[in-house]
């Protein structure tokens, strides 16, 4: 196995960072503009991103955890992918300045306006910030933030450097080290994915309170992040070593792990929608009202159809599943419905009445997803896409799944 440095990928990166730069500094020109409406924007975009990043390390680490093989091949680029979190926790910055337009809890009377009227809801929503507010307050917000992307950021560096290590040493060691790690850090991450998604978009709203709600963004996230690496393998596999190390096996097994977590994310949105339904609590109907009797039903039926019945129909043809280039098609599709999934969740609060798409939302998509996709390309530079002294290698070359 050809273990040389992977030298290609820099008109990729150089493409990527000027997007990236170009988006954030329309970002910058909308905030002067109109410094809610981008604000708003920034945060779909960099929840859309940092979710990606943040599932691809869950999935890096339950592979580990497993002790699975077959996935040794597409391993670099996997954990490759989390280390975007390092430049994704620096652009958390507009957000933490901005949190006064975002945020009801920080400031109500700035959001007053938005509030729902009618039947007391005002009045109830006074009452549900001040009743979080031991919560809900700036500097715990923050300090909890911190907290957040230090855990991931920490382990997804850690997982790397030590797979990076044994590219060099090839020992062993490392590989039980790495499952140990991934083990033993798989529920403080998980933890860490489920209050950053209660921070950052369900205290969006004062009307929503679901225990589910951060397998909710991870489900749609993981989803998004199985798209993004068959996208990533399918652009490395146009050239050695991962031209001949990938086979139909492998293909085969990431799209039924894109059909699967497909299912997983229907069965969790189903899942809270229910719990509410039958609830039928104030505190949390008009979190789904605001969804369902506006100009955003029509989002919600796209995401029925588009995020989970349009995929799940397509990717039950095994043929299909084990072809690389139709499979990247369904990939670009998933984590294009994805980021319209995050759109509606962040949105609603800014725009009650339907969607109101704006160019500062391209803007801040481009910028955040371009600065986060040059970084990850930079530092595969340098490195072999394929660790090649994996003790486990071997098997990963020659996998076929039991029949």
């Amino acid at each position: 196995m050809n273990a040389s440095a992977f030298t290609g990928g820099r008109s990729l990166m150089t493409r990527a960072a000027g997007i990236g730069v170009l988006g954030l500094g329309l970002t910058a020109v909308g905030a002067a503009l109109d410094t809610r409406r981008a604000l708003f924007a920034y945060l779909t975009a960099y929840a859309f991103w940092v979710g990606i990043a943040a599932a691809a390390l869950v999935f890096l680490m339950a592979n580990e955890a497993s002790g699975a093989r077959w996935y040794v091949v597409v391993r670099r680029l996997l954990e490759t992918i989390p280390a975007a979190l390092a430049v994704l926790a620096v652009l958390f910055l507009p957000i933490a300045l901005g949190m006064r337009q975002l945020y009801p809890w920080v400031d109500p009377s700035v959001h007053a306006a938005a509030t729902p009227a009618g039947h007391g809801q005002a009045a109830l929503a006074a009452h549900l910030w001040e009743h979080r507010h031991p919560w809900l307050n700036v500097p715990f917000f923050l300090l909890r933030a911190v907290l957040y992307l230090l855990v991931l950021l920490g382990v997804a560096a850690l997982l790397r450097g030590w797979s990076l290590k044994q590219d060099g040493s090839g020992d062993p060691e490392l590989t039980l080290k790495m499952r140990r790690l991934a083990a033993g850090g798989l529920p403080f991450v998980a933890l860490a994915i489920t209050f950053a998604a209660v921070d950052w978009q369900m205290s969006l709203s004062a009307f929503v309170f679901s225990t589910i709600f951060g397998v909710y963004w991870f489900s749609g996230s993981l989803v998004a992040a199985i798209g993004v690496l068959i996208i990533a393998v399918w652009a490395a596999s146009r050239e050695e070593p991962l031209k001949g190390a990938l086979n139909a096996n492998h293909v085969h097994s990431l799209g039924k792990y894109l059909l699967a977590f497909t299912a997983f994310w229907a069965y969790i949105a189903f899942s809270q929608y229910l719990l509410m339904w039958i609830a039928n609590l104030p505190e949390e109907v008009p979190w789904y009202l605001v969804r369902t009797d506006s100009g955003w039903k029509g989002v919600g039926v796209f995401l029925v159809l588009f995020q989970f019945v349009l995929p799940f129909l397509v990717l039950l043809s095994r043929p299909l599943k084990r072809r690389l280039a139709p499979l990247v098609v369904m990939s670009v599709w998933v984590v294009a419905v994805h980021y319209v999934d995050i759109y509606w969740v962040v949105m609603p609060p800014l725009s009650p009445e339907g969607p109101r798409p704006s160019w500062m939302d391209l803007a801040a998509l481009a910028g955040v997803g371009g600065v986060a996709v040059a970084f990850v390309v930079s530092r595969l530079r340098g490195h072999p896409l394929v660790p090649a002294r994996d003790p486990y290698l071997d098997e990963s070359l020659r996998y076929e799944p039991l029949q």
